[in-house]
């Protein structure tokens, strides 16, 4: 039996969705040993307690020896403000692990990526049971925690591969948590963002990624109306600074704020390749 241990390095989950997730994960997957850390429910302003007790509970996951993967339970902001206190203080087990989120814990994804430290993977969380289709989206890490690659980016091929909300990449480039990307595919999602900002962000990033393999665009969601157009969708906006910066520009992936979003292993070594 796979034992998986969640806990919320950013914001507080409602218990609601952690009962439909483990409900789920019983009735369809009884080889997966979900645990729901209680941090998970602790609310303090913003966040999912405050940073010393989110800290306490990713470690208490990471450095348990009996969890085989630690699950992220949802983003929102939070967890660069324990991301190098957490690489300071992990365990030899901790090293032993696969950790699964996206949004904005990928900053912890890119954080262990550079360190070296288990597997770093985006994927759907339990929070994205609330969405439509959102049982698909779950079942899908669930799947691959149990052995099944169904639900891995169609795109991913012999290159190592990353895949990151833009607003969070942005915020990690020039950080002691970013990893080297040289040599790698590089997707990137966003939601809620003007395509103005979309835009800005793309600016900072594409400058500062040096000589990656090339960058694939995920989903751009819940744009909103700005007072006027700015001219440029999403995609012509990824092109445009691609080729300003000289960065291959490789199409579209199926990552994102959706049900749809797919798998990304950081690198190569999770999916049983070698650079």
């Amino acid at each position: 039996m796979r034992k998986v241990a969640i806990c919320a390095p950013a914001t507080p989950l409602k218990r609601k969705y952690a009962e439909a997730v483990a409900a789920l994960a019983k009735a369809e997957y009884p080889e997966i040993d979900l645990h729901f850390h209680e941090q998970c429910f602790v609310e303090e302003g913003h966040f999912a307690g405050p940073d010393e007790i989110r800290l306490a509970a990713l470690l208490n996951c990471a450095n348990d020896p009996s969890i085989d993967a630690v699950w992220f339970a949802k983003g929102g902001y939070g967890s660069n403000r324990i991301a190098q206190a957490f690489i300071d203080h992990v365990s030899d087990a901790a090293r032993e692990k696969s950790y699964f989120g996206y949004s904005d814990c990928g900053t912890l994804l890119g954080a262990l990526y550079r360190a070296g430290i288990g597997q770093s993977v985006h994927a759907p969380m339990p929070v994205d049971i609330k969405r439509e289709r959102g049982k698909d989206a779950v079942r899908r890490t669930l799947s691959y925690f149990a052995g099944d690659e169904s639900g891995l980016e169609p795109s991913l091929g012999k290159k190592p591969a990353v895949a990151f909300n833009l607003y969070t990449l942005a915020m990690l480039v020039g950080t002691p948590l970013m990893p080297d990307l040289s040599g790698h595919e590089v997707m990137i999602e966003e939601v809620g963002e003007y395509e103005y900002a979309i835009d800005r962000l793309l600016f900072h990033v594409t400058s500062q990624l040096g000589d990656i393999a090339g960058l694939r665009l995920g989903e751009i969601t819940a744009i909103p109306v700005n007072d006027r157009p700015f001219g440029s969708n999403a995609e012509e906006i990824a092109q445009d600074w691609c080729s300003r910066s000289g960065i291959p520009y490789l199409g579209r992936a199926q990552v994102g704020h959706s049900s749809a979003n797919r798998i990304v292993p950081f690198g190569l070594e999770a999916r049983g390749l070698r650079a």
